[in-house]
C-alpha cells in the first residue's frame, strides 16, 4: 500500500488522519496532547492532525472550516464570516484555541457560539492539531470539549549555505466570488538565522445557496493578514523565537438579524437594519526553547506573548436607534515549560499566567436626540482578568508495557472590575480548583499498531467577564444583568477506545460520556426591570454529553480505498427554559445530529494525480432545548433539516513547483445549514487552488 495514503483518523486510530478525503502520514510527533513532544501513535486519547499539505488540498476557507469532516465536530455559522466548532457538544469559552501554544480564549468569550478563531488565517498555519476532551490539566480553563492548536512553520533547514523558499497561492471559488490570494517567502540566511513572512488577502462576495435560496445578501466581507517569524539558534543549541500575526476582518454583517435573512423552512427574519462586526486581532510572542540538554531538566521552553484582540458592532434598529459598542483587550501572558526525564518517567510540569486588560465602550443614539454613552460596554470597562496555573504530568511505562499518564493542574483566577452598570463601586471576585486526569494506553502488540486507551479527565472553567459583568438583551423578553458571584464550571469526562491499523485496512471505535456540574446558566431573579424580566447567571446546570465515534478505512485494490466515519451524540443539562423560576432537565443547545461520510479516493501508483468522491449526510436535528426552539431566526421549526451532499475533489501537480487542486461541491444543488447556523452552507461551486513554489 502507497505509505503516503495508508493513515487515517488520528483521533480514534492514533496514527493517521483522513479528512475531506485525504489520508496522509501524521507526523511522528505532537505536542499539544501532552504539551510536549510526544509520538503520534502513542497518544492516550482521541486527536487528529492537519498539515499543511492536507490544507492545501482540502483548501478550507477559514480555520473553523478546516475542522470539518472530524468526528464530534460541528462548525456552526452565525454569519459567513463567522464559525464556531462545537466540539464533543460544547463551544465557545468551553473550547480552548491556541496559537503556538498560547491563548487566543480571554475574559470576554461568552457563552454560545462566537467568531474569534475565524481571525486565524489557514494561509499562515503550518499544522493544526485537535485533542478531543478535557485538556484542563494542560492548559487551564475552558478546554472542556476540547482544544485546538494551530502551530505556525518553523525555519527552514539549514544545508550549508544561503537558501530562500518563496510561495505564491490563489484560491477562488464560485458561490461567493471569492478571491484569495497569499504571498510568503522563508529563508535560511545562515545557520543560525532564519526568517518566514507572509501577507493574505481575501474578499468574499454574497454567498449562493442552493437550488430554491440563492444569494444570500450581505454575507459578504473583507479581511487581510499578514505574519513574520524570525529564529535564532544559539550556539548552546536554545532557539530565539519572535513572531506576530495580524488580521483585520471588515463588514461580516450576521443577517439573520436583519431583514436580509433568507426565508427557508419557515425560518423568521430579523428587524435590525444593519448589525455588522469587525474584528481586529494582533499577536506577538518571544520565545527561547532548549531541547536535549542532557541535565535533570532535559528541556525547557519560555513563552512570553502580547496579544490583543479588539471588535466593534454596529446596530441600526428598526426605530432607528443607533447602537455602537465593542472592546478592546490586550493579554500579556508568559509561560514556562519543563520535561525531565528519568526512572519513574517523563515529566512535564511549568506554570502559566494571562493577564487582561479590558476596555469596553457603549453608545447609543435615539432619533432626534444626541449620542449617549453607557458606563459599560457589553462586559465591564476598566476591568483586569487573571488566570495563572501550575501543572504537572508523567508518563510511565509498565514492564507490561502499558503507558499509564496522571496529570494534576491548581488555577487560580481573579477579575477586577471597576466600570460596572448597576455596581457604583465595581466588581472583583477570585476562585481556585484542582483538577487532575489519569489516562493509560495499552498496546496489543509491540509496534502500537494495535491498542486500547482509557482515561478519566476533569475539565474546569473559571466564571469571566462575560458571565460576571454582561449587561444585554438576553432573550426576546429578558434583560440580562451583572451577578455578585460564581463558582467554576467542573466537568469530568470517562472515555474508551480501540484502534487498530494494519498494511490493507483500520479501524478505530471511541466512546465518551461527560458529567457535567455547576454549569452556569441564565435564571430569572424574579425582578421586572424597564418591562423586562431581569434575568442573571447562577450555577444551576448539571447534566451530561455522551458520544461514539467510528473510523474505518479499507483498501480495496492498489489504487482504490474506502472510508467511512460516524458518529452519535446526545446530552441532556438542567436550566430554565422560560422567566418562571422553574429549573427542568433540558436538551442541550444545538446538540450535534447523527453524521457521517463516505468517501472513494483512486490514487494512480507512481503519479501525482488523485481523485475523490465524498458523501456527506446528516439526520435532522430536532433533538431541540427551550433555546433553540426560540432560535427562529437560525432553527426552522421542528428543528434543522437533515441532508445528503455528495462532492468530487481532485489533485495533480503540474511540475516541481505548480500544484492545482479543484473541488466539485453540492453537486446536486441542496439547500441545507449545519444545526444551529445563521447561513445556509453554498450551494453547487467549484473550488480551485492554484500553489506555485519558487
Amino acid at each position: 500500500m502507497n505509505k503516503k495514503y495508508t493513515r487515517m483518523f488520528a483521533g480514534i486510530m492514533g496514527a493517521s488522519l483522513v479528512v475531506h478525503g485525504e489520508t496522509v502520514e501524521l507526523p511522528d510527533l505532537v505536542v499539544t496532547p501532552m504539551r510536549r513532544p510526544h509520538e503520534a501513535a502513542a497518544v492516550p486519547g482521541s486527536m487528529y492532525v492537519l498539515s499543511r499539505d492536507d490544507l492545501a488540498r482540502l483548501m478550507p476557507r477559514t480555520t473553523p472550516e478546516a475542522l470539518e469532516g472530524i468526528p464530534s465536530v460541528m462548525i456552526q455559522k452565525t454569519s459567513y464570516g463567522q464559525g464556531s466548532p462545537f466540539i464533543r457538544g460544547f463551544t465557545g469559552f468551553r473550547t480552548l484555541t491556541l496559537i503556538d501554544g498560547i491563548r487566543l480564549n480571554n475574559s470576554i468569550f461568552r457563552d454560545g457560539p462566537n467568531q474569534y478563531m475565524g481571525t486565524i488565517d489557514p494561509f499562515s498555519i503550518d499544522r493544526y492539531e485537535l485533542v478531543l476532551g478535557p485538556a484542563s490539566v494542560l492548559y487551564g480553563s475552558d478546554a472542556v470539549g476540547g482544544a485546538l492548536n494551530a502551530l505556525t512553520p518553523g525555519p527552514l533547514t539549514w544545508l550549508g549555505q544561503t537558501a530562500w523558499e518563496s510561495a505564491l497561492i490563489y484560491r477562488g471559488a464560485t458561490a461567493d466570488q471569492s478571491h484569495q490570494a497569499r504571498m510568503e517567502t522563508a529563508g535560511r540566511l545562515s545557520e543560525a538565522l532564519a526568517l518566514r513572512a507572509g501577507y493574505s488577502w481575501k474578499s468574499f462576495d454574497d454567498v449562493r445557496g442552493g437550488r430554491d435560496v440563492g444569494k444570500q445578501p450581505k454575507t459578504g466581507y473583507d479581511e487581510t493578514a499578514w505574519d513574520t517569524r524570525l529564529d535564532y539558534l544559539w550556539s548552546s543549541g536554545a532557539t530565539l523565537t519572535l513572531g506576530h500575526q495580524q488580521v483585520r476582518q471588515e463588514d461580516a454583517w450576521r443577517t439573520h438579524r436583519t431583514p436580509f435573512g433568507i426565508d427557508w423552512k419557515g425560518l423568521k427574519q430579523g428587524d435590525d437594519q444593519v448589525h455588522r462586526f469587525d474584528q481586529n486581532r494582533d499577536l506577538t510572542w518571544l520565545r527561547l526553547a532548549h531541547t536535549d540538554r542532557g541535565d535533570s531538566v532535559d528541556a525547557y521552553t519560555l513563552t512570553l506573548s502580547r496579544h490583543q484582540q479588539a471588535e466593534d458592532l454596529e446596530r441600526l434598529r428598526e426605530n432607528g436607534r443607533l447602537d455602537k459598542q465593542g472592546f478592546d483587550v490586550v493579554t500579556w501572558g508568559a509561560a514556562l515549560i519543563l520535561e525531565s526525564v528519568g526512572s519513574a518517567g517523563h515529566w512535564v510540569y511549568g506554570i502559566d499566567y494571562y493577564r487582561d486588560v479590558v476596555d469596553s465602550y457603549s453608545t447609543r443614539t435615539d432619533p432626534g436626540a444626541s449620542l449617549r454613552k453607557a458606563r459599560q460596554g457589553p462586559v465591564a470597562d476598566d476591568a483586569t482578568y487573571d488566570l495563572v496555573g501550575v501543572f504537572l504530568q508523567n508518563t510511565a511505562t509498565t514492564r507490561s508495557g502499558v503507558e499509564i499518564t496522571p496529570g494534576i493542574r491548581y488555577t487560580y483566577a481573579g477579575l477586577d472590575a471597576d466600570k460596572v452598570d448597576q455596581r457604583p463601586d465595581g466588581l472583583s471576585d477570585s476562585w481556585d480548583a484542582v483538577v487532575g486526569s489519569l489516562r493509560v494506553l495499552l498496546p496489543l502488540d509491540e509496534e502500537r499498531r494495535q491498542a486500547v486507551h482509557a482515561g478519566v479527565s476533569q475539565g474546569f472553567r473559571a466564571p469571566n467577564l462575560s458571565d460576571m459583568t454582561r449587561l444585554d438583551s438576553a432573550r426576546s423578553t429578558e434583560l440580562e444583568t451583572p451577578v455578585d458571584r460564581l463558582d467554576p464550571e467542573r466537568f469530568t469526562t470517562s472515555e474508551i477506545g480501540w484502534r487498530h491499523s494494519a498494511d490493507r485496512w483500520s479501524a478505530g471505535v471511541a466512546y465518551y460520556y461527560t458529567w457535567i456540574d455547576d454549569m452556569i446558566v441564565r435564571a430569572p431573579t424574579g425582578n421586572r426591570i424597564e418591562d423586562l424580566d431581569e434575568v442573571t447567571k447562577k450555577n444551576a446546570g448539571g447534566g451530561h454529553v455522551q458520544g461514539v465515534e467510528l473510523t474505518a478505512q479499507f483498501q480495496m485494490a492498489e489504487d482504490w480505498i474506502v472510508r467511512v466515519m460516524g458518529m452519535w451524540m446526545e446530552g441532556k443539562v438542567r436550566s430554565y427554559p422560560t422567566s418562571a423560576p422553574v429549573r427542568v432537565e433540558d436538551d442541550i443547545s444545538r446538540v450535534m445530529p447523527l453524521t457521517g461520510q463516505l468517501a472513494l479516493r483512486w490514487q494512480p501508483k507512481g503519479r501525482s494525480f488523485w481523485v475523490e468522491g465524498i458523501v456527506d449526510a446528516a439526520d435532522k436535528a430536532d433533538r431541540l432545548s427551550a433555546d433553540d426552539e426560540r432560535d427562529t431566526q437560525r432553527i426552522p421549526p421542528g428543528g434543522t433539516p437533515g441532508y445528503v451532499v455528495g462532492s468530487l475533489r481532485t489533485g495533480y501537480d503540474l511540475s516541481r513547483s505548480i500544484s492545482i487542486t479543484v473541488a466539485f461541491e453540492n453537486l446536486t444543488n441542496e439547500d441545507y445549514r449545519i444545526h444551529g447556523s445563521g447561513v445556509n452552507e453554498p450551494g453547487r461551486q467549484v473550488v480551485a487552488q492554484v500553489t506555485g513554489r519558487f
